[in-house]
């Protein structure tokens, strides 16, 4: 659920996660990742690694249907609070561009991870080399579109504002042809890819897109100052308002990607 690379390539980002915060104010997370699950379809002994567990809620919940179930993440701060809550579960910190199991897995489960993944084909040679010939991978996470007008407003507000750092994008939010390509390079067969709007309704009323910002887009203001970023986020609150903002709630503009697909 996690940026799982650390931000590589053009100009690195400090991405922090707050694992408290993040399992109550953006406990929709996994919540909407529950079907995804449902669609894994694990069975009782099955291996499966969790790729981007976050806080290990997904992860529980397939081991909680029989399987065994090791999770990375490259948040070493949400993989200590995965180990503290569910300690019979194996997890450790990895980065998901590069992480080769030892020994490969049935399936591989991952959830709002892989669009922090820029090195969409490293991930994707990751994931096949941890999977058993005939192994199935079962992800969603951001595609073509997604939060396109919260980004759009990050970027008007940088260049507005004129802040002491430049825009840069940490996410890859690929259209269903680009990946399901990544997907084939690396070996797989791809079964089933969906693309689909999920507007997804935030807590916290009016504060609400400023919580979503403080989780999500942390590596985005990180380098600002105080006062920078605090200009950033109130134009960008301005600049979101008419399309996000309605009855009394604020509603980030998702899209996802849903794929299921099958080591070669």
């Amino acid at each position: 659920m996690t940026n799982v690379n650390g931000q590589t390539g053009e100009a690195k980002q400090q991405q922090t996660w707050r694992p408290e915060s993040y399992d109550s104010d953006m406990a929709f997370v996994s919540a909407y990742g529950a079907p995804l699950v449902d669609l894994l379809d694990v069975k009782p002994y099955e291996t499966v690694i969790d790729w981007g567990c976050g806080t290990g809620e997904l992860a529980s919940a397939i081991a909680a249907r029989g399987a065994v179930v090791t999770g990375i993440d490259f948040s070493a701060d949400m993989i200590a609070s995965a180990k503290a809550k569910y300690p019979s579960i194996a997890f450790m910190t990895a980065d998901g561009q590069k992480y080769r199991a030892e020994r490969p897995a049935d399936a591989v489960f991952s959830n709002a991870a892989l669009h922090w993944m820029k090195d969409a084909e490293g991930a994707a040679a990751s994931i096949a080399a941890s999977l058993k010939p005939g192994g199935r991978f079962v992800a969603e996470f951001g595609g073509s579109g997604n939060v396109e007008a919260v980004v759009e407003g990050l970027r008007e507000s940088f260049a507005a504002l004129n802040v002491s750092k430049p825009f840069v994008n940490p996410w890859y939010f690929p259209t269903i042809g680009e990946y399901s390509a990544v997907l084939e390079q690396a070996g797989f067969e791809v079964r089933t890819a969906t693309l689909f709007d999920r507007p997804t309704p935030q807590t916290g009323g009016e504060q609400g897109v400023r919580g979503w910002l403080a989780t999500f887009a942390d590596g985005i203001l990180s380098g600002l100052s105080g006062e920078e970023a605090e200009a950033v986020v109130r134009m960008t609150e301005e600049r979101v308002r008419p399309s996000l903002y309605r009855d009394g709630q604020w509603f980030i503009d998702y899209r996802r990607l849903r794929v299921t697909a099958v080591r070669q």
